[in-house]
């Protein structure tokens, strides 16, 4: 990608992000899930992990 086209996209970044967060709606259904994974949070059966460990995980997964 040349130094140009690296620009023009951070700035199509830059853009989209310095939008107020009002303007992003959430799915439907995400406000559910996030219900769901608090109950089994809440009753012990979701694991945790640490945010390095995660980040690993996720590598680890997709690379």
């Amino acid at each position: 990608m040349s130094r140009l086209d690296k620009l023009k996209l951070m700035e199509l970044l830059w853009e989209q992000l310095s939008r107020p967060d009002d303007a992003l709606v959430s799915p439907a259904w995400h406000a559910e899930a996030l219900h769901e994974t608090e109950q089994r949070l809440a009753e012990g059966k979701e694991p945790v992990m640490d945010w390095e460990a995660a980040k690993k995980e996720l590598h680890r997964r997709f690379e």
